[in-house]
């Protein structure tokens, strides 16, 4: 493999498009690399407006007024009707937000530099290393700027250098659009605080200068340095934030800012820069995707301007980069100790981002997630298993209140205040399934990881929780007595209705799941049994129409010519585990995506990636991720909607997991969904359900050799033909079922097939 480098031959001028993402989870910093004026745009994950404490009054989306009949009044007219307008049903269930905020920019932080006329322009970032780089000569001296942000210290990095002594000049200061802030200056270092005049959040920022050689001169805002070898700063940013309901505050940020820098300062630039290296390449080197790329020696704008689609070696050169780049930017927006990754990652320039940079549990929080696990980084989803269980102290108020149900329920976006309730945009306010949605990915964790303590502790709880709410709220449908979510709605397109098909599928799926770890953990047996009752009367969600779709609603109103970019009536085949390939239903799947066509925004692109991947059609999978790049990528390959939106990035690199192996339903299959495009190649480091690590080596669309490391003892069941070895070459005792191979494997232990 090369060196994975998104690099350019001249400064971004445009912070969406073209400056550079760098980030440890709670920080996030965008990279510019002016060559007269550098600007570092930075965030810090928990600078938000709103919530408890905001000028417009907070209440966390639950309805201000009591409305005793409003939800059986709905439901009265859809039993009558058949159909609601959104209109209609957000006037009776709506109401518009208030206090529900936004992620907010911190600032920018500038260096003024001597003009020049710069020379041997180069702009980097190294995805191995997670560190941007800014390369320059100016009157014969070479220029160069490091930047990293390091978790283990909670800190961003950079270092200005160059090749003749003495040669360092710059000025540093900052700036925010905030006015309820104040800038000082004292001993080098930089502090920015104050408190958002929205909601009182306390915020601070500080920003340590260290030289070595030449001078350095404090000013009342800025710091300048003159004749020095090199120097570095340190910025550490906090807020007062915590994650605990109701308050949402926690202590003043600037002991704990102040000791970050402090301890990074002492530490130096060498062991901050080791340290954080170490950190990032314990996750990011545990996969390397080979497509038999070649990569040219051009811009990576100007190599994905010249992305065809096709099977060139330069465009699968971009592809294998986009997969590096998805990984390294779910290790760099999401790690132990912050919030978890928003609809931008952690990067966001504004004040009013669209639509607030928040948490839409619609999908968007999820498929940031879909990569997680598949791609060998569990650990990057920590914090989305502390948010989801964060959002249940709130989801059972707002289920008692609006609802009368027990459990939790969170409903189509939510923030970090623990918004559980509804708002008034007609066609994406209601979406009670939301709860249901986001325990999947921690029954699927459980899936990979088999650890019982995490199913017991974690995600059973949050389960049943969603559960308890369904078995409290599901409508007997008068049509024919099967349960039915009522009022429901597929997302943003039609008409209210009960027992939307998207609807079925989530609550099929959550009390699959949930039947299944009660099970496991062998209890709540009186609960298991109400839930299995309920399964077995529930509507599941799957029915295939009159030109032989998969019916988006219950009812059959599908047209052949609606090309909407949703086509979430298909959660059943992705994420979901409910349609298989091949099966009536997966045969409809495919009729669905046809009529739907390959267009969309970037997300929805990268959702069809993973259903045609899941159908095993690799070439259709490998047509949705052309269309991704060629038309919803950016030239700093972040995906656009548009604007900027991150789980395009996310969603597109689990789709290009799933063409490579696949293991939900139980089996691990091995390049089920492997396009003509990527004849010959290998993959090492994914990961299969059963806590299996998979590496995969294949020629002309074959492959040679597969291996297989098993994390724990217990049955592994592969689809492929071979003679199964162990560790010395001795073939093992297998089991053979058609087209699949099981044999007991020992943890710690590799097998391999060839």
């Amino acid at each position: 493999m090369t060196g994975l480098l998104l690099w350019y031959d001249r400064p971004a001028t445009d912070w969406e498009t073209e400056a550079l993402p760098i980030g440890n989870g709670a920080l996030g910093a965008m990279v510019f690399g002016g060559t007269d004026v550098e600007q570092i745009q930075f965030n810090e994950k928990t600078l938000w407006t709103g919530g408890p404490g905001s000028r417009q009054g907070y209440d966390f989306g639950n309805w201000t007024s009591p409305r005793p009949h409003a939800l059986s009044e709905v439901r009265e007219v859809l039993d009558r009707e058949g159909r609601m307008a959104p209109e209609e049903a957000a006037a009776r269930l709506g109401q518009p937000k208030s206090g529900f905020g936004a992620y907010q920019t911190f600032g920018d932080l500038w260096l003024d530099l001597p003009e020049g006329a710069p020379a041997g322009y180069r702009r980097e970032l190294s995805l191995r290393e997670a560190v941007a780089r800014v390369a320059y000569t100016v009157d014969g001296v070479r220029h160069t700027r490091e930047y990293f942000a390091s978790h283990p210290g909670n800190v961003i990095v950079g270092r200005i250098s160059a090749d003749r002594p003495g040669a360092v000049e710059f000025t540093l200061r900052a700036s925010s659009p905030h006015d309820d802030k104040r800038i000082s200056v004292a001993d080098g270092r930089l502090t920015m605080r104050g408190a958002l005049a929205d909601n009182g959040m306390v915020f601070e920022a500080q920003v340590q200068v260290v030289v070595e050689g030449g001078t350095r001169t404090d000013g009342a805002d800025r710091v300048t340095v003159t004749g020095a070898d090199s120097a570095v700063f340190v910025l550490s940013a906090g807020t007062d934030y915590a994650p605990v309901y109701p308050a949402y505050r926690g202590e003043d940020p600037h002991d704990a800012v102040t000791a970050a820098v402090d301890k990074a300062v002492v530490q130096g630039y060498e062991a901050l820069k080791r340290a954080h290296q170490d950190d990032h390449a314990r996750l990011f080197d545990r996969v390397e995707l080979d497509l038999g790329q070649e990569e040219p020696e051009v811009p990576t704008d100007r190599l994905l301007a010249g992305y065809t689609g096709g099977d060139s070696p330069a465009d699968r050169a971009l592809e294998a980069l986009y997969f590096a780049y998805g990984r390294y930017l779910l290790i760099a927006s999401s790690r132990a100790g912050s919030l978890p990754a928003n609809l931008q990652g952690v990067w966001n320039d504004s004040t009013a981002p669209a639509w607030s940079s928040d948490y839409h549990v619609n999908i968007n929080l999820q498929m940031n997630y879909w990569p997680a696990d598949v791609t060998n980084l569990s650990e990057t989803a920590v914090p989305y298993d502390e948010y989801v269980q964060a959002l249940m102290a709130p989801g059972r108020r707002t289920a008692r209140e609006m609802f009368g149900a027990e459990g939790w329920v969170v409903h189509n976006e939510t923030n970090p205040f623990g918004f559980t309730g509804v708002h008034d945009w007609a066609t994406a306010f209601w979406f009670p399934e939301a709860a249901a949605w986001v325990t999947q990915h921690l029954y699927d964790r459980y899936r990979f990881s088999g650890d019982l303590g995490y199913l017991r502790q974690t995600a059973y709880p949050a389960m049943k929780g969603a559960a308890e709410f369904w078995l409290d709220t599901l409508h007997t449908d008068p049509r024919d007595g099967t349960l039915v979510v009522s009022p429901s709605y597929s997302p943003e397109h039609g008409d209210f209705s009960a027992g939307a098909s998207m609807s079925q599928q989530i609550v099929w799926d959550l009390f699959t799941n949930v039947w299944e770890a009660s099970a496991i953990l062998d209890v709540d047996a009186e609960f298991r049994t109400r839930v299995m009752d309920a399964l077995e009367r529930l509507d599941p969600g799957l029915r295939i129409g009159s030109w032989g779709q998969v019916q988006e609603w219950k009812a059959d109103r599908d047209e052949q010519d609606d090309t909407h970019r949703h086509v979430s009536h298909l959660f059943g085949l992705h994420p979901g585990r409910q349609i298989a390939a091949g099966s009536p239903e997966g045969e409809a799947a495919k009729v669905t995506l046809a009529a739907r066509g390959d267009g969309g925004t970037g997300w929805s692109k990268a959702w069809k990636i993973n259903f045609w991947a899941r159908l095993l059609d690799g070439d259709h999978a490998h047509t949705m991720l052309a269309e991704l790049l060629k038309h919803s990528t950016l030239d700093n390959l972040w995906d656009t909607h548009p604007p900027f939106q991150i789980d395009g990035n996310f969603g597109a690199v689990a789709g290009m997991a799933e063409m490579l192996v696949q293991s939900h339903h139980g089996v691990i299959h091995v390049l089920p969904a492997l396009p003509s495009a990527w004849r010959t190649g290998s993959v090492r480091g994914l990961r299969a359900r059963c806590d299996v690590t998979v590496d995969v080596w294949w020629r002309d669309g074959t492959a040679e050799k597969v291996t297989l490391r098993a994390g724990r003892t217990g049955e592994i069941t592969v689809r492929a033909a071979g003679r199964v070895c162990d560790e010395q070459g001795d073939e093992v005792a297998v089991r053979r079922t058609d087209d699949t191979v099981s044999w007991d494997a020992e943890a710690g232990k590799a097998y391999t097939i060839g």
